[in-house]
């Protein structure tokens, strides 16, 4: 502040230095051309006059006709300070009498530079005297006439009205010299002048001017920084003092203007900020220029961490779009909607709705864009489980026509092995025929009873209803009637069933045919989807929940498809139904279970079975 100011005064000091300068060189300009115009009629004046005298001196002796004394007389008068030349021409221009005897007579010839001076000018506008430049330097040249007076008439004709000239030659130079000594004299006394006037002004300036405009600096400063209270002394009544009453006046204004703006944005600061939805206005370069609580509490990150910093760069990324819909926004500047899911602090997983809108400028310009986060994660679950009753809408009309036809069948069917299992009774001797028909006929009765099973749980589905929670039953004893159920599919098609043994007994509450049919699907699907040779492995984990993990070495399950194959009539494989995965992830969840998959294209598939675990005190109370 101190340095502007300084180079204030010193540029206000050289701009009134500046003007005294051209002034005071104007004025001496002026004053050393009149002053030597002064000069040169004082010596005209003199060298007239001087002339008259010389003249008047040579006539009384011309009188005499004493022409010795005459050249004396020219030579001394020749000889005064200022006198360069003294010569006497007759009328016709010949040179008498020269104080300079040995001067060349031609340059007082009629056609003669120093003569064509005068007589280049008509007689009414030559002078008695005039400056003339010669070989020699600048000189006052005074011609004085020589009249025919009636005394000199008896030498003279008296037709002639001149005699002769008298030329007297005055140095110039001396009055010249004389000019630039007073001239230097001027100028010394101008120059100190001005600078005691440069040096006044630039005081009052800095005391009246500079020093009052310094209040203005700093109480601007101040405003600019938030003192809206601060005002300009407005003392005096100069130009300053009103200047200073207008900007106390316009400071008033912007303060209230400033007080009025911040207590809108307060407000809609608190406005913004009591909305649930997550609300961010980002720039061209998508910097966050705004945001309100609710999108800082997505983002897990303070106002101070997200301002001007671009959204794709904070930890963790709000959101895992491919296509960004404030992109979107800047290149088409139309409104753009995306979905996103977004993963929350307890490692859940929320959907959000986007809505990315265009903020243009005066100019119509697009200059920011305003995105809104909506939490629909509740939507979506209605959404979902209203889609799963269309579903099973659709799956009851089918289960329950399906279910009334296969009753009677699979009754007759049943009726006719328990016929057989009763005429062939078990044998206490070695193995027979008999043995080997009644141990088909038992799986077949198995088999019907699943059946029989699988139409009830269709039934059910179509009336809505939902089963018990169950009965506690030995997973273990499961796997391996499941595996049993298998084997001959698994031998077929050249695949190796492995079970790995559990080091506990594990139990969980569930329905079991239903569980063995879950067991069933998913062994089949490992084994449809393995290669030859390969194998498929079967294992159970105890922990908080039981955990039953069947995994394939096969061809995998693409990405886009791992959620879809638990949907109703989507199979991955070619004559499926899509209900086996929909059907049994339905059981596990009515057991307050789930089944999650893992897969990679051509490099198997691991399903997981997620069942809530039976504590030893509740098989206890239940029984064994």
């Amino acid at each position: 502040m101190k340095l502007r100011f300084a180079s204030m005064t010193v540029g206000l000091a050289l701009g009134v230095t500046a003007a005294v300068v051209v002034a005071c060189t104007v004025a001496a300009y002026v004053f050393s051309a009149r002053h030597f115009k002064s000069l040169l009629e004082n010596a005209h004046s003199s060298a007239l006059a001087e002339g008259e005298l010389i003249r008047t001196a040579l006539e009384h002796q011309m009188m005499g006709n004493d022409r010795t004394l005459i050249a004396q007389m020219i030579e001394s008068f020749g000889k005064q300070a200022r006198v360069e030349q003294l010569v006497v021409l007759d009328r016709n221009g010949v040179q008498r009498y020269s104080s300079k005897p040995g001067t060349a007579g031609n340059e007082f010839q009629i056609n003669s530079p120093t003569c064509q001076a005068c007589h280049r000018d008509p007689p009414e506008r030559r002078g008695s005297s005039r400056v003339i430049e010669t070989r020699g330097g600048t000189i006052l040249r005074t011609v004085v006439p020589i009249r025919n007076r009636d005394e000199c008439q008896r030498c003279h004709d008296p037709r002639q009205k001149i005699n002769g000239i008298l030329i007297l030659d005055y140095n110039a130079g001396e009055v010249r010299a004389a000019m630039t000594r007073d001239l230097r004299w001027m100028v010394a006394g101008t120059g100190a002048l001005t600078f005691v006037i440069v040096g006044a002004i630039a005081l009052v300036i800095r005391v009246s001017v500079l020093r009052r405009l310094q209040r203005f600096e700093n109480t601007a400063r101040l405003i600019s920084q938030g003192d809206l209270e601060r005002r300009v002394p407005a003392e005096g009544s100069d130009t300053l003092a009103w200047l200073a009453k207008e900007f106390n006046e316009m400071a008033d204004s912007v303060s209230g203007l400033v007080g009025e703006v911040r207590t809108q944005r307060e407000r809609l600061e608190t406005v913004i900020n009591s909305i649930d939805d997550g609300i961010v206005v980002l720039d061209a370069e998508r910097k966050i220029m705004a945001a309100n609580d609710a999108f800082l509490q997505r983002a897990g990150n303070s106002r101070e961490q997200v301002l001007g910093c671009c959204c794709y760069q904070l930890e963790p990324e709000p959101c895992n779009l491919s296509d960004c819909p404030t992109l979107a926004c800047l290149r088409s500047g139309q409104r753009q909607v995306r979905i996103c899911e977004r993963k929350t602090g307890n490692k859940t997983v929320a959907w959000e709705e986007i809505h990315a809108s265009p903020i243009l400028d005066a100019s119509g310009r697009l200059a920011q864009v305003v995105e809104v986060w909506r939490d629909i994660s509740e939507r979506r679950a209605a959404e979902a489980k209203l889609a799963e009753s269309y579903r099973l809408a659709s799956v009851g009309v089918l289960a329950s026509g399906f279910s009334h036809e296969m009753n009677t069948p699979l009754a007759t069917t049943l009726m006719c092995v328990e016929g057989i299992l009763r005429q062939n009774p078990a044998s206490t001797d070695k193995p027979t025929n008999d043995d080997r028909i009644r141990e088909n006929a038992m799986i077949a009765r198995e088999q019907i009873l699943r059946c029989r099973s699988i139409t009830q749980h269709f039934l059910r589905l179509s009336r809505g209803q939902r089963q018990a929670a169950g009965e506690i039953i030995d997973l273990n004893a499961a796997i391996a009637a499941a595996q049993k159920l298998v084997e001959p599919t698994a031998r077929a098609s050249s695949v190796n069933v492995v079970v790995q043994p559990s080091a506990t007994t594990l139990h969980v509450r569930a329905d079991e045919a239903e569980l063995q049919n879950l067991l069933v699907n998913l062994l089949l699907n490992a084994i449809q989807a393995s290669t030859v040779g390969s194998k498929v492995v079967v294992a159970a984990h105890d922990g908080d929940s039981v955990r039953i993990r069947v995994t394939d070495e096969g061809c995998g399950i693409a990405p886009e498809y791992q959620q879809k194959i638990f949907e109703p009539f989507f199979s991955l494989r070619q004559g499926g139904t899509g209900l086996g995965l929909f059907l049994s992830l339905n059981a596990v969840r009515s057991w307050g279970g789930n089944i999650t998959v893992e897969s990679e294209p051509g490099k198997g598939s691991a399903f997981e079975v997620v069942i809530p675990a039976i504590h030893s005190d509740v098989r206890t109370a239940d029984g064994p």
